[in-house]
């Protein structure tokens, strides 16, 4: 009777240890909904402070494509007026120097006096205009007002985007 009794109190101590290995390797196959929560919860607030600071990432760099396009078109502009006033290419009288249209300055111009023909280019291509997605950009004349958004078509004088949106400093684009 002896060997029973020790059998027996063996027994439901064996089933208990069973039990609670059986309750942990439940708990660790999963997450529990409190988990899921919190984890759904912190990824949630992760993104939402992360997506602003993308767009303002991608205003800076889309202002930034801007202002070097800006630059490199005005100093084409520049050097071509330079070129004109130095005599190294013909002008129509009245235009006071500054090229008829952008494409001039893709597309180059002969040079006077030159042994050889020779065109003097000073754009490689129009640069693609980043608020608008276009290469299409709003050109100022000699003989227009400074702040004007129709050019006179003379000459060009000046160019600008044609995006009418507000830039991170409260300017608008136009006025760059």
């Amino acid at each position: 009777m002896k060997l029973s009794a020790q059998t027996n109190s063996a027994r439901p101590h064996a089933s208990s240890a069973s039990l609670v290995t059986r309750r942990s390797s439940l708990r660790s196959k999963g997450l529990t909904l409190i988990e899921l929560i919190i984890a759904v919860t912190i990824l949630s607030i992760l993104s939402l402070v992360a997506m602003p600071l993308a767009r303002v990432q991608l205003m800076r760099e889309r202002e930034s494509e801007l202002r070097s396009a800006l630059r490199e078109m005005r100093t084409a502009i520049d050097r071509y007026k330079d070129a004109a006033d130095r005599g190294l290419i013909q002008v129509e009288l009245g235009t006071e120097g500054y090229p008829p249209n952008l494409e001039v300055l893709v597309e180059g111009v002969e040079m006077v006096n030159s042994a050889e023909e020779r065109r003097l280019k000073f754009l490689r291509r129009i640069p693609r205009d980043p608020m608008t997605n276009s290469a299409d950009w709003g050109t100022r004349s000699y003989q227009d007002e400074p702040d004007a958004l129709v050019s006179g078509g003379e000459n060009v004088f000046d160019v600008f985007t044609k995006s009418q949106s507000t830039a991170r400093d409260g300017s608008k684009y136009s006025e760059w």
